[in-house]
């Protein structure tokens, strides 16, 4: 009698994770261009009142310390609100927060070129950092999840190059049109930027394929943020965000008054043209990303404080020349910081079991706080020093930065 062995059943092997997209592909090609377009957007709406502190303080008889409030109470209500926008995406998705900033923050722009009076101008501004979060707070996510992890630094520069682009073309569309038709007109001007690449990104973006849900409750976010706060990697980024961006604005908010002071005589729409240096910060912030897929993160991220503390130090002569060249280079080696900085937080984040979307936003809060505290003290520098008290004031606010990017540089990398 002969006996037979059942077959063995046979097992099935589980499907390889889909590749993200890679460079090259179509996919990819419609992940940069929508993000790009969405960094335009947004730091054009941010920034948009950033060359019209000039025009704002003599129409609306403020002082040139109040005029920045246009751009702190924005960048300062946008720091808050990342804080819940990142947890949120973790829960909804990052595509379906990302059009629904863009369109409300379109609307909310829109409406403060019409604003009746400061203080509800100022309201407005405040709103547009609450609805215009969506996108800063999942965008570095969205790359580390949907595109080839050989691709993502270099994604990741060309979307901060996307944002140099739209804060320069914010400030570059307002000085000119504020000196035709007023500040009112240069708003509206921004306000219809955004209303077309918002168009783009709602055709173009792809949408998420890697996105898993998180749960959102308050423990669990709470869990997650104390991770998230407990990396000493990631809180020394963090830092280096809040205190190159604090810098960087800051020397901005207070060089249009200098250029349209009796010392240079520039107009509003002359003296918007040295935003064009921020073409410097797109191309650098894209050569740092390919750089730091080359060489890693921690080699590239020093350089762009040397660089931002060098054109810093040329921006002290008295020639007009050397001014608009210290503030490009000073503008590449900021983006060069940013760029590979906030690149790195989703990664280290995602090496470290923490979630992607929190560490960018906590990354971000920094970042605008930053921004928000040293802009306004930028421009109080220069009403009781001068330009050698903003120097002084961003020089101290890059060195510091400067030394925890080599700080970090010595720390142990995470295995992924």
């Amino acid at each position: 009698m002969t006996t037979t062995t059942p077959l063995a059943r046979p097992t099935r092997t589980p499907a390889p994770a889909e590749p993200g997209h890679s460079p090259g592909t179509s996919g990819y090609r419609r992940v940069v261009l929508s993000l790009f377009a969405a960094g335009v957007a947004t730091f054009a709406l941010i920034y948009g009142t950033q060359a019209l502190f000039p025009a704002l303080a003599s129409d609306l008889e403020v002082s040139a310390a109040d005029s920045t409030l246009s751009l702190s109470l924005t960048t300062g209500a946008l720091a808050l609100t990342l804080l819940l926008a990142g947890p949120l995406s973790d829960r909804i998705g990052r595509t379906r927060l990302i059009h629904a900033s863009l369109g409300a923050s379109v609307l909310v722009a829109a409406a403060s070129a019409v604003a009746p009076t400061w203080p509800t101008f100022l309201g407005l501004r405040l709103a547009l950092g609450v609805t215009i979060a969506g996108l800063p707070a999942v965008a570095t996510a969205y790359l580390r999840e949907e595109l080839h992890r050989g691709a993502q630094a270099r994604a990741a520069g060309l979307y901060i190059g996307g944002n140099a682009i739209g804060g320069m073309t914010g400030r570059l569309a307002t000085g000119p049109v504020a000196d035709a038709w007023g500040w009112r007109w240069a708003l509206a001007a921004v306000a219809g930027l955004a209303l077309v690449c918002a168009v783009v990104v709602w055709f173009a973006l792809p949408p998420s394929r890697h996105f898993t849900p998180r749960d959102s409750g308050v423990r669990p976010a709470l869990a997650m943020t104390r991770r998230a706060l407990s990396d000493p990697v990631l809180l020394a980024l963090y830092a280096i965000g809040m205190l190159g961006c604090g810098a960087f604005v800051a020397v901005f908010n207070a060089l249009g008054f200098r250029l349209t002071s009796a010392a240079f005589g520039l107009s509003l729409g002359a003296a918007s043209l040295v935003f064009l240096v921020y073409a410097c910060g797109s191309l650098g912030s894209a050569v740092a990303g390919r750089l730091a897929d080359r060489f890693g993160r921690r080699a590239v991220a020093p350089i762009g404080a040397v660089l931002a503390l060098a054109g810093l130090a040329a921006t002290l002569s008295g020639d007009l020349r050397a001014v608009v060249a210290g503030a490009a280079v000073m503008t590449a080696g900021f983006f060069v910081v940013h760029g590979v900085a906030s690149g790195w937080v989703p990664v280290r984040a995602h090496a470290g079991g923490v979630a992607a979307g929190q560490a960018a936003s906590l990354y971000l809060f920094a970042y605008y706080v930053g921004s928000s505290v040293f802009g306004t003290a930028g421009a109080h520098a220069w009403s009781y020093a001068g330009w050698p008290g903003v120097v002084a004031l961003a020089g101290t606010l890059f060195g510091a930065a400067g030394a925890l990017s080599l700080l970090v540089r010595r720390t142990p990398a995470l295995a992924t």
